[in-house]
């Protein structure tokens, strides 16, 4: 399968400099490592929080 950055990116809200970016499959499969989430879990106000979380993104949907 092609990498579709240039499409990813368009859709991306992650702020953090990184060499991932636009590349989702490596984005999450290194936030799995670490037991996050990517930014595209969280709203554009929360992503600028850099907090990666599973329990910030609970946290944050809990209705």
């Amino acid at each position: 399968m092609e990498c579709r950055k240039t499409e990813n990116l368009k859709m991306c809200n992650c702020t953090y400099p990184c060499d991932k970016k636009g590349m989702c499959c490596e984005c999450i499969a290194y936030h799995r490592k670490r037991g996050e989430l990517p930014a595209c879990y969280f709203t554009d106000e929360q992503e600028r929080t850099y907090n990666r979380s599973i329990s910030y993104f609970v946290k944050m949907n809990k209705r």
